[in-house]
């Protein structure tokens, strides 16, 4: 058979099983699952998705040519190329911070001025407002070394931390521009961006908020501790964190290799935002010069690996007269990274090779004469792509292209706003082993696939649900039209 759905339920099948049943190496389930959809894929529906997406036909047809291996190896290497640098630079800065002291630094000031109890609302408040101009996956290497350190200072919570980043990373990340997936949205459907920007703050305050219920519900029920891991051996951690604040760096030099990626990457990002194209933004050389550096470090892959000299340069100057130098904590922050590039970049091909089988399609053309209000059914099409292929990027994009027409409709009862944020939360559900995002989280904080798929996949069901509902009362009570 070659129904999509019958393609996606064999690939679900040895990748879960294998991971689970067969205790397989998640690369090894992966890439083997990423084959099986790749042998059953026919070549016209592969020639068929390169069209839809605007590929020229002979570039599709040259596509659906194209050997599995070199189909897989292609998608392995897209996603390696999205995410390979930014993975190993944050393992760096992570290992660094860590090893250096920095992220103890911090979390001690961040103690100092929210108290233990409030400190899991201060991250996911902090991802929050993070996700908004910079990366899903930035934020999470950002913060994770911070939710370690903040663990072993008040010795409990990790989960509940970890839960909190991510809450607060992924709901800003598909809801409020200028992130990647609300902007493409807000052109598609003609929402002004001033309009989602507000609306996206809005609903995902109320998401994370329930989000963060549920995370103090999950981390009494499944208590995770901070586990060994190479790039955070406990062993080191307990020895930073008895350390005297006067052998810790400054606060200031501590926040560098956070700042400095932050920085850029949201200078480079309002450029975008303030750009006509072929207009130039200011006539002044002095100043178009200073414009060409922000965008030059304004880049996501430039601006962490600025940050990574950054840390190590603390690392450095935190470990003078230590003879080993700093080959050995680059290694060992490398060897970790190197293992989640492999996998993020297996669950990339495979989510990839799910992709060419046209699931969206199948699934907008089953969903295209269903008779049920706008708003439920925006949420449930953007729900059923990102859980049947992995990304929410791709549910936003499908979710919208099949809406778009209704968002213009003169007799629709209330602002295309609503039908877009819809679309932003059920483009949360569900994240499973064909996600990349899932494996980085998965990976970064130590967490295992079982422990991911019970408290990280209902935690995003959770907020998905509760934006949906905050969305059909707000569309009754305020329908601005």
């Amino acid at each position: 058979m070659t129904d999509p759905l019958f393609i996606l339920a064999v690939g679900v099948l040895i990748v879960v099983g294998g991971i689970i049943g067969l205790k397989l190496h998640p690369f090894l389930a992966l890439l083997l699952g990423a084959f099986a959809v790749a042998l059953l894929t026919p070549a016209s529906a592969i020639e068929q998705f390169a069209l839809s997406k605007g590929t020229a036909p002979a570039a599709a047809l040259a596509l659906a040519k194209k050997g599995i291996g070199e189909r897989i190896a292609t998608e392995f290497g897209n996603t390696c190329g999205k995410i390979g640098i930014l993975i190993a630079m944050a393992a760096i800065i992570g290992k660094s911070m860590l090893e250096s002291g920095a992220a103890e630094r911090i979390i001690r000031s961040m103690l100092r001025l929210t108290g233990i109890g409030k400190a899991p609302i201060a991250f996911l408040v902090s991802s929050f407002f993070l996700g908004i101009p910079v990366f899903f996956d930035t934020v999470i290497f950002l913060m994770m070394p911070l939710a370690k350190a903040m663990t072993l200072r008040i010795g409990k919570n990790y989960l509940l931390l970890v839960l909190c980043i991510m809450a607060g990373a992924a709901m800003a990340n598909s809801l409020v521009p200028p992130a990647p997936g609300p902007l493409f949205l807000v052109g598609e459907m003609k929402i002004p961006i001033g309009m989602m920007m507000i609306g996206g703050t809005i609903v995902g305050l109320f998401t994370i908020t329930a989000g963060y219920f549920f995370a103090l519900w999950a981390n009494r029920k499944w208590p995770i501790p901070l586990r060994d891991s190479l790039d955070a051996r406990l062993e080191d951690l307990k020895l930073v964190a008895a350390k005297e604040d006067q052998h810790l760096p400054s606060l200031g030099v501590s926040l560098l290799p956070v700042l400095i990626p932050l920085v850029f990457i949201c200078a480079d990002t309002a450029l975008n935002a303030l750009a006509t194209p072929g207009v130039p933004l200011t006539q002044s050389p002095v100043l178009s010069k200073l414009l060409s550096l922000i965008k030059f470090f304004g880049d996501k892959n430039i601006a962490i690996i600025t940050g990574g000299i950054a840390a190590l340069l603390i690392l450095a100057r935190q470990k003078r007269g230590n003879k080993e130098g700093l080959t050995p904590f680059v290694q060992a922050a490398l060897m970790s990274g190197g293992g989640i590039i492999l996998i993020t970049a297996a669950g990339g091909a495979f989510g990839g090779m799910l992709q060419q089988t046209g699931i969206s399609a199948k699934i907008a053309d089953m969903t295209k004469d269903y008779q049920m209000a706008l708003i439920p059914l925006a949420f449930l099409i953007a729900a059923v792509v990102r859980t049947a292929q992995g990304s929410a990027t791709v549910a936003l994009i499908t979710a919208s292209g099949i809406l778009s027409g209704m968002a213009g409709n003169a007799n629709l009862a209330f602002h295309p706003l609503y039908l877009g944020l819809a679309i932003g939360c059920g483009s949360k559900l569900v994240p499973w082993m064909n996600d990349a995002g899932f494996w980085i989280i998965c990976k970064l904080s130590n967490l295992t696939e079982q422990e991911a798929l019970k408290t990280i996949s209902p935690l995003l069901v959770v907020m998905g649900l509760t934006g949906l509902v905050i969305i059909l009362i707000a569309a009754q009570l305020f329908p601005l039209v």
